[in-house]
């Protein structure tokens, strides 16, 4: 899983570089307003995905009182 995971993560920095090397100048007007719409995406994400893993971050920083109840009838 790990070398799935590794070959992944250079396949992307590969297709990275070779867009950046290869680039081609674009004659085209860009608005101020698009590197905003850029960070704004790139927040929307980051909000995204920690609304849809609100449940396990908040069990590893919050015990449940389900397993403070398991645990006190392990002792007994």
């Amino acid at each position: 899983m790990k070398l799935k995971i590794g070959y992944i993560a250079v396949s992307g920095l590969l297709l990275i570089t070779l867009c950046l090397t290869l680039e081609q100048r674009a004659y085209a007007y860009v608005d101020p307003g698009s590197s905003l719409l850029i960070y704004q995406s790139f927040t929307a994400m980051i909000t995204g995905g920690l609304f849809y893993f609100r449940r396990r971050l908040k069990s590893l920083f919050f015990r449940s009182k389900a397993a403070e109840i398991q645990s006190n009838i392990k002792r007994d």
